[in-house]
């Protein structure tokens, strides 16, 4: 009668694919590599407070949940870092004006050379009314009045000394006292050119030089006479406009 017996077994140490079996009750127990077993991963030993936390895998963020670098932040998250954007924002853009963000300065006008330059405006403008009214003068020596000429010279100096001058305080006052009297000149120049046509119609030789430099009491006298409300009106509206102008383009 024979007995049946288990193959023998080769002893454990020699066994790659042989698992460790881990010492019970033992939390500080590490786990035995096992030899030569390229595929065996290790294992944590259970309630060992002292073991390092996993690693996150390579190619993901740390944070998952976080907003990735470079996100806008909110307004709340905005005031919670006071200190500048996250690492990794994009950098904000520069304000309008030079490089740097610096704000433009004023522009720098030329007061002196705006004066000069309104004088000469004034005195072409007065040249070019008084050419007006002589052009549109009739055979008993009246003209008809071209009230809006007033206005547009107005508009002409305040333009030319604003343009040039800058944002210089006495300018626009300057404006306007220089319109006035290019308005004023104008149509006395006008009346005298008016006045001298109406004596060559009769055969008398009466220049304007003359009538300007020998008898201006008498063109004064004849201009105050037609002055009137009408007239008054213009020329504070030329006033005006003079200001107004040379202010606006002044600190354009």
């Amino acid at each position: 009668m024979s007995a049946t017996f288990p193959p023998p077994q080769p002893p454990a140490d020699q066994n790659p694919y042989a698992q460790p079996v881990p010492v019970a009750d033992n939390p500080y127990a590490q786990p035995v590599p096992v030899a030569d077993n390229p595929y065996a991963q290790p294992v944590p030993p259970a309630d060992n407070p002292y073991a390092a936390a996993p690693s996150a895998p390579q190619g993901l963020p740390a944070t998952p949940y976080g907003p990735p670098a470079g996100a806008p932040q909110t307004p709340a998250e905005a005031a919670a870092a006071p200190f500048g954007p996250p690492v990794g924002a994009a950098a904000p853009l520069p304000a309008a004006g030079y490089p740097g963000g610096a704000a433009v300065p004023p522009r720098q006008g030329k007061p002196g050379l705006a004066i000069g330059l309104g004088v000469v405006a004034a005195v072409v403008a007065a040249l070019a009314y008084g050419g007006l009214l002589r052009a549109m003068a009739k055979s008993d020596g009246t003209t008809t009045e071209l009230r809006y000429a007033a206005l547009a010279v107005g508009l002409l100096v305040g333009v030319v000394m604003g343009k040039v001058g800058g944002r210089h305080k006495a300018l626009p006052f300057l404006a306007v006292l220089i319109t006035l009297l290019s308005v004023v000149a104008g149509e006395i120049f006008g009346l005298a050119l008016v006045v001298s046509h109406f004596f060559a119609q009769h055969n008398q030789d009466v220049s304007a030089t003359s009538l300007l430099l020998h008898h201006f009491h008498i063109l004064f006298t004849g201009w105050k006479s037609d002055f009137g409300a009408m007239r008054a009106f213009y020329l504070v509206l030329a006033g005006v406009a003079a200001f107004g102008l040379t202010k606006r383009t002044g600190e354009s």
